[in-house]
C-alpha cells in the first residue's frame, strides 16, 4: 500500500541537506519497526521517494515523502509512533493512504508557497515593501537561471503565481509563539510568495527575491531574507492547485496490504 506522509523541517536542522534526510528518515523508520516494504534483489532498500527536496538554509511545514508499507496503524497511531523516534526538528505531520493508481509525489508537484521573514539589519522593511503590488504587473521579469547543467536568461514572470505582503500578527497565535522562538517572526510584516516546482519547471524563491531586489534598485543581500516552505501542491482534477496531502486520505483502522 501507498501511503503519503507530510513533514517539517524546523531549526537548526535547515542546514541538513537532501540526502541526509533521506539517510534520517530511512533511520527512523527502522528504530520504530513500521513494516515498511523492500525492493527485491540482492540489495534491498526502503521503498520511499521524497516530493521537491529543500534547499539548504530553507525550513519548512510542508514536506512530503511517499512509501511503501506491507502493513500499517491507524494515521494517528502511526503518526505518533514516528515522531516518537525522532529528533527535535523534524516532525511528521499527516499520514495518509493513497489510491493504488496514485502517482508519485515527485512527479506530481506542480508549485510552492513560502513565507519570507526578513532578518534585522539588513532592509528598511517599509521601504523594501512599496513596490511588491507593482512587481508582477511587468511585461516581463528577465533573470539569469542556472541548473546542473546550464545557465540561461529566462523570464520568470510566468512562474510566479502571487507575491503579497502579510501581516505575521494575524496569525495563529500558537504558530505566531513557535515562530518568534525560532527567530522566524522578526517583525510585523512578511511576504507570501507561491511558485512554479517541479522536474519541469522549478523556480526558486531567492532568485524571486534577487530579482525584486533588482527591480527596487537594491542589492540583493541573501542572508537578509529566511525562507520558510508552507506547502508543497499538485494540480487538481480541474487544474486548480491543491496540497499533495489531499490525494490521500486518513486510515482510521490497522489494515494490511491485501497483494501481500
Amino acid at each position: 500500500m501507498k501511503i503519503r506522509m507530510k513533514f517539517s523541517k524546523i531549526g537548526p536542522i535547515k542546514f541538513i541537506g537532501h540526502l541526509d534526510v533521506m539517510r534520517y528518515f530511512q533511520k527512523a523508520f527502522r528504530r520504530a519497526k513500521v513494516d515498511i516494504a523492500y525492493s527485491k534483489g540482492f540489495s534491498p532498500h526502503q521503498i520511499i521517494s521524497f516530493a521537491a527536496p529543500l534547499g539548504i538554509g530553507l525550513t519548512s511545514e510542508g514536506e512530503y515523502l511517499d512509501a511503501e508499507f506491507n502493513s500499517t496503524d491507524s494515521s494517528e497511531v502511526m503518526i505518533e509512533r514516528i515522531n516518537a523516534v525522532m529528533n527535535e526538528g523534524i516532525a511528521l505531520l499527516e499520514y495518509k493512504l493513497l489510491p493504488d493508481d496514485a502517482k508519485n509525489a515527485m512527479s506530481t508537484v506542480a508549485a510552492a508557497d513560502y513565507e519570507i521573514t526578513f532578518r534585522p539589519g539588513y532592509y528598511n522593511i517599509d521601504a523594501f515593501l512599496t513596490q511588491v503590488d507593482n512587481f508582477l504587473c511587468q511585461e516581463h521579469i528577465m533573470m539569469t537561471k542556472e541548473t546542473k547543467k546550464s545557465t540561461a536568461e529566462v523570464d520568470i514572470l510566468p512562474m510566479i503565481y502571487e507575491f503579497f505582503t502579510i501581516n505575521t500578527k494575524v496569525m495563529d497565535p500558537e504558530k505566531m509563539v513557535e515562530r518568534v522562538s525560532l527567530g522566524y517572526a522578526l517583525n510585523d510584516q512578511a511576504l507570501y510568495l507561491k511558485v512554479k516546482t517541479g522536474s519541469a519547471v522549478n523556480l526558486k524563491p531567492e532568485l524571486v527575491m534577487e530579482a525584486y531586489c533588482q527591480y527596487l534598485g537594491f542589492e540583493y543581500e541573501k542572508n537578509g531574507f529566511m525562507f520558510h516552505r508552507l506547502d508543497t501542491y499538485m494540480e487538481g482534477a480541474k487544474g486548480e492547485l491543491i496540497p499533495l496531502g489531499a490525494a490521500g486520505s486518513d486510515i482510521l483502522e490497522p489494515m494490511a496490504d491485501e497483494k501481500e
